[in-house]
């Protein structure tokens, strides 16, 4: 700092120069310049002395400042906009006919409004000690009055109040937003859902949620406030097994040579139809596990193809699969057995099927490689498969309409399908 101070000639010194009376320069502004061209020096010295010290390159200090500033600043305006919300106590809130008490139902409450960002949530043990501090009676403090009171003497802003009471079957929500400055409800809402009392912190998730017009769980919303939504855990809270069995019909088409088949003519052991052909039967179904968001069901599925074409195909299928219960998706798997006409035959040099039994020369082994093939001149032989299948249940009220499509690979050729059919919880 001394040798700055040498380097620098004092003002007396500069006032007694030549040049200096030739310049029509004011005092104040040489003052000015000289203090702004020490300042420059003592920070440029400083600096490299912290570069030095440090074992850092020049400009790389200097990118670690300027990082650290905007951190700064950025940090500084984080806490300008968090200090800026205004300020909302929550104290308790009723409830009647469930199993949380009033100070529960407000600590609730106080932690959805604090999810939202958008509040600076009193917290609940800074109320404990401002309640204590100034004696204040909150246990019946419900009404706008009383809040009004409380409001002004604890310092907030605004005040959140409500009540939970279960009437009937149904769960009332009913909350209050009042403003301490007007004395105005500023919010209100009221929602009604079933009464599922282990969903009281979902309700009121909704509640404040659809109250400060932020996006909510449409499926959720669904599950707690319609009596005929998709079958889960929170809709049938004590039921291990629902019981969906119900009608099915739709339409499989075959493809490969199992289609060509169908439609050759009978003379040579075709069928002589087409081969998309209609279905009818019953489907036996059980959802014996509704956890989280998913059902596993067991499907058990006798099914007739083909008689709308004078062809007869029976059919068993075993199923074990998921059903998404928000949105009623499904995936099911498992084998299929069903009996077709089949007969041994061969083909010639001219690729003609032939029955075994046609072989007519006596005199010679059949050079023909001997098949077993779908054929209608042959006898019935159970034949397995496996079957992927998806699809989607729609509701209608008590009704579920469940509509799937499905795919059986075989070597003779891939069988697919679709089909629908309707049912109603039977437990």
């Amino acid at each position: 700092m001394k040798t700055i101070q040498k380097l620098i000639p004092t003002v007396p010194e500069i006032k007694n120069s030549e040049s200096f009376k030739n310049l029509k320069i004011s005092t104040e502004n040489l003052l000015l310049f000289l203090n702004l061209n020490m300042l420059e020096k003592y920070c440029k010295e400083t600096f490299d002395l912290y570069s030095s010290a440090m074992g850092i390159k020049k400009w790389s200090l200097l990118i670690f400042i300027t990082i650290f500033s905007l951190t700064t600043n950025a940090q500084e305006v984080k806490m300008e906009k968090a200090s800026s919300r205004p300020s909302i106590t929550v104290l308790n809130i009723d409830t009647k006919g469930l199993n949380l008490d009033p100070t529960q139902m407000g600590n609730m409450v106080r932690i959805e409004l604090e999810k939202l960002d958008t509040f600076e949530v009193m917290d609940r043990y800074d109320v404990s000690y401002v309640v204590e501090k100034n004696k204040l009676n909150i246990n019946n403090c419900y009404g706008k009055i009383c809040l009004l009171e409380v409001g002004s003497i604890i310092n907030s802003e605004k005040m959140f109040t409500g009540n939970a009471e279960l009437i009937g079957e149904t769960i009332i929500m009913n909350f209050r937003l009042i403003d301490v400055k007007t004395g105005k409800i500023e919010k209100a809402r009221v929602d009604e859902y079933l009464n599922l009392p282990k969903e009281l912190q979902a309700m009121t998730k909704i509640s404040i949620r659809k109250m400060f017009n932020k996006p909510v769980d449409e499926p959720l919303q669904t599950y707690l406030t319609k009596k005929n939504g998709y079958e889960s855990s929170t809709i049938n809270p004590n039921q291990t097994s629902v019981n969906l069995s119900g009608p099915r019909s739709g339409f499989t088409y075959f493809t490969g040579d199992a289609g060509a088949r169908l439609q050759a003519p009978r003379s040579e052991g075709g069928y002589n139809s087409y081969p998309l052909m209609f279905q009818f039967g019953y489907q036996f179904e059980v959802q014996y596990l509704n956890e989280g968001n998913y059902q596993a069901l067991f499907e058990f599925l006798p099914t007739v193809t083909g008689f709308n074409q004078n062809v007869f195909i029976p059919s068993v299928t075993i199923m074990n699969g998921f059903r998404n219960n928000k949105r009623g998706w499904e995936i099911a798997f498992g084998p299929t057995f069903g009996l077709v006409n089949k007969a041994n035959g061969y083909f010639d040099a001219e690729q003609t099927w032939h029955l075994e039994n046609e072989w007519a020369d006596s005199t010679a082994v059949n050079p023909y490689k001997v098949e077993k093939r779908l054929d209608s001149r042959g006898s019935y032989e159970l034949q397995a498969g496996f079957i992927i299948a998806v699809g989607k249940t729609f509701k209608s009220g008590k009704l579920n309409i469940p509509v799937n499509i499905y795919a059986v690979p075989n070597k003779d050729g891939i069988r697919v399908g679709a089909s629908f059919g309707f049912n109603a919880k039977r437990r």
